[in-house]
């Protein structure tokens, strides 16, 4: 028998007389009170790993592989809740952040608050904006060897694998679609993959492809949807983008307003160097397609607009701000703030604003798209650099108790540097956006603990916690905790 832990099942088989202790089994694709027969590929001290080769006795409560939309299910390692109605993956996504604040936290209970219900994707499928397929180089026998061609098309190589590592391994399998990922990357697949076939033999390693849904540009150059070749290795061919733009499914046929129509065309960019357009709500997003942004557009309009309405509670409106024992945000630092995506959306309702970002190519993203949305320099300001260096350089100008702190870090969180800075700083409110609900569980913990002994109005306490689902069908659940001063 098995129960679900964080996208994983972990079975324990009872001792016998060889083996007294027992042993646990850590396998996926598997439901809680499943009886299922694996193979062991990888064994540790006192617990193994495991791939299922048969569910003997299916928990039919929960499983309905009807719902299965993709071919390679169970195999390809990305997906691994398609069996499972939406309603209780986000169920087992807010087990995932309960459990990680009781781990990792080293809170007592009464410190951490009920967790919400996890806010859902708008989209289930389909929402992927980002793909990153990759292949090996050409065994030795197989090198400079032209692929066939029959009937004017080319044939695939036998030994040629492009797609995404088999569950648990290391190996390439081939993958044709995608479901989960956004219909203009799943349209531009098949030429991407052809390309390769056609250009297999001018390959001297393994290579990650890049491609990735944006809206058109209006007057863009050919380099924007189109690869460079000075972009890749003289060894690598271009990867030609699709000749034709595809319309979003929730924008089609919406209005016939031309500015409409133009927002709501889409291309596949496969040049890393290239620019990305997204929207999100008013606002106009562009970067670099190898940089990072967020791979779910469908819920970054309501997870800003969450983070807002989490950091002006009604109890912090204009109306009661006089007799608010809190004073009214009016300043945000934003740490991790890559290509501005916070900052940008929440400028509107801040007098000031600062970000900074380890990556010069982000921070370039966030200066441009904040130009491009007619914010003013005097108001937004952006640098590259450690994010504990940013209470240094707005010490001077940003009010502490008027000041919120978004933090939205890489998987690892935040480092202990950056944690006694910021409570050095105290921030009247802290908002942490995290992709790894454990090292966030970690991190409030610090940020709560280490102000546990100290006066009215210089303690943190967690206000509220909500996971938000980026990514439907997967394990992964992103995390929002709110953090206020009493």
């Amino acid at each position: 028998m098995f129960e679900s832990f964080a996208g994983e099942a972990i079975g324990i088989v009872k001792g016998n007389k060889r083996s007294p202790k027992p042993w646990v089994i850590v396998t996926r694709f598997c439901l809680p009170n499943e009886t299922v027969r694996v193979r062991l590929y990888w064994n540790k001290r006192l617990h193994s790993f495991a791939d299922v080769i048969e569910v003997v006795t299916p928990n039919l409560e929960l499983r309905d592989n009807s719902r299965i939309k993709c071919k390679y299910f169970a195999e390809c390692g990305g997906c691994q809740y398609q069996m499972l109605s939406y309603d209780h993956q986000l169920k087992l996504k807010r087990d995932v952040i309960v459990k990680a604040y009781k781990s990792f936290s080293n809170l007592p209970d009464s410190s951490v608050p009920i967790i919400q219900n996890a806010i859902p994707s708008p989209f289930q499928y389909g929402y992927r904006t980002k793909l990153t397929p990759h292949f090996d180089a050409p065994p030795k026998e197989h090198r400079k060897k032209k692929a066939s061609v029959v009937d004017e098309k080319v044939v695939k190589p036998e030994w040629l694998k492009i797609g995404f590592n088999k569950a648990g391994t290391h190996r390439v399998m081939d993958i044709e679609e995608c479901p989960i990922s956004t219909p203009t990357l799943n349209n531009a697949l098949p030429s991407v993959r052809e390309n390769i076939y056609r250009n297999i033999h001018r390959y001297e390693k393994g290579v990650s492809l890049t491609l990735r849904d944006s809206l058109i540009i209006p007057n863009a150059g050919p380099s924007t949807s189109s690869t460079s070749l000075e972009a890749m290795p003289p060894s690598d061919p271009p990867v030609p983008p699709p000749s034709t733009a595809t319309t979003s499914p929730d924008t089609e046929d919406s209005t016939d307003d031309a500015l409409s129509t133009m927002l709501s065309q889409h291309v596949c960019i496969t040049d890393p160097k290239a620019t990305v357009r997204e929207s999100v709500g008013d606002f106009i997003f562009e970067y670099h397609a190898s940089s990072f942004f967020q791979n779910n557009n469908s819920v970054l309009r309501p997870l800003t607009e969450y983070v807002r309405d989490a950091i002006f509670p009604p109890s912090l409106s204009p109306s009661t701000a006089t007799s608010s024992p809190q004073p009214m945000p009016t300043h945000l630092v934003d740490a991790y703030c890559g290509a501005g995506l916070f900052s940008i959306t929440l400028s509107p309702y801040f007098e000031k604003i600062a970000g900074i970002e380890l990556s010069s190519e982000s921070i370039k993203a966030a200066q441009h798209n904040a130009s491009l949305n007619s914010i003013p320099s005097s108001k937004i300001t952006f640098r590259a650099g450690d994010a504990g260096d940013l209470f240094a350089t707005v010490r001077q100008d940003f009010p502490p108790s008027q000041t919120v702190l978004i933090i939205d870090p890489p998987r690892k969180g935040c480092d202990d540097n950056f944690i006694q800075q910021a409570l050095d700083f105290r921030c009247g409110t802290i908002v942490y956006v995290s992709c790894n609900v454990h090292t966030q569980a970690r991190d409030v913990g610090k940020l709560v603990d280490g102000t546990k002994e100290d006066g009215v109005g210089r303690r943190y306490v967690i206000e509220s916690l909500r996971g938000f689902d980026l990514f439907p069908q997967t394990a992964h659940i992103e995390g929002v905790a709110v953090l206020r001063l009493v």
